[in-house]
C-alpha cells in the first residue's frame, strides 16, 4: 500500500462518501435488487437505497460495529461495516437513538420493503454460528476501482483483526453472488449453507479464527 493509500476508521465526516460508494458498489447486487429495484435508472429506488445505507452507517455508532474506509489520495474507494463480539452491554441512550434511527427509517421506506430487509436479516444470521464471532455485514468497492486489490486490502485488514480477537472463534459473512463464494474461499472461508429470500439464493460462509504464531 502505497504513502498516498490508507485504510482507517470512518466517522460521521465521511458518511455522504459511504453512502454514495456502497450505493454504487451494490447497485447490480442480486439483494438489493430484489429489494429496492434499479437504483441507477430509477429515482425512488436511488433514495431508498442511500436512505438504508445511511441507517447502515448511523447505528454502527450506537452498536457493536465498525466501519472501515480504504482511501487513495483521501478518496473513498473501498469501505466495510464489521459487526464484532459484544463485549459490554449496549448503553440505554444508545438503544434510544437506534430507535429513533429505525423510526425515521420506517418513515423512508414501504413497509413492504421492511418486511423484506427483516426477513433477510433472519435468514442470513440464522446461517452463522452460535460461538462468538465477527460479522461481515457489508464490503465493497467503487466499480470505477474495482480490480487493483482494494478488495482483497480491506479483507486483510479484517481478518487481521479477527485472528487478534480472543474473544471470537472467526467470522462470518453471507453473499448472494455465486461466483463471490470462490473468492472468498481464497481468504479461508468455508461454505456453511445456503437458502433462499423468495427467489433470491443466500449463501452462508464462514472463516475459523487463525491462531498466530508465537515465533
Amino acid at each position: 500500500m502505497s504513502s498516498s493509500n490508507r485504510i482507517s476508521k470512518l466517522n460521521q465526516s465521511n458518511k455522504a462518501s459511504f453512502v454514495s460508494l456502497m450505493s454504487s458498489a451494490f447497485a447490480q447486487d442480486p439483494i438489493f435488487l430484489h429489494i429496492f429495484g434499479h437504483s441507477e435508472c430509477n429515482e425512488q429506488a436511488r433514495r431508498h437505497t442511500a436512505h438504508f445505507f445511511s441507517f447502515l452507517f448511523d447505528k454502527s455508532e450506537w452498536l457493536h460495529e465498525d466501519v472501515w474506509g480504504y482511501f487513495e489520495n483521501e478518496k473513498l474507494l473501498g469501505a466495510y461495516i464489521i459487526e464484532k463480539p459484544a463485549t459490554n452491554t449496549i448503553k440505554p441512550m444508545d438503544i434510544v437513538k437506534l430507535l429513533g434511527r429505525l423510526i425515521s427509517l420506517a418513515c423512508r421506506l414501504p413497509i413492504r420493503k421492511i418486511q423484506q430487509l427483516n426477513k433477510y436479516m433472519q435468514v442470513t444470521r440464522s446461517m452463522a454460528p452460535r460461538t462468538a464471532h465477527h460479522y461481515l455485514i457489508m464490503i465493497g468497492v467503487a466499480p470505477e476501482a474495482q480490480g487493483k486489490g482494494i478488495g482483497k486490502a480491506l479483507l486483510h485488514h479484517l481478518l487481521h483483526d479477527v485472528d487478534s480477537c480472543p474473544l471470537s472463534h472467526g467470522v462470518a459473512l453471507d453473499t448472494e453472488n455465486k461466483s463471490n463464494t470462490a473468492l472468498y474461499e481464497k481468504f479461508g472461508f468455508v461454505l456453511m449453507r445456503e437458502a433462499r429470500l423468495d427467489h433470491v439464493p443466500v449463501y452462508g460462509m464462514f472463516r475459523p479464527r487463525q491462531q498466530k504464531s508465537t515465533m
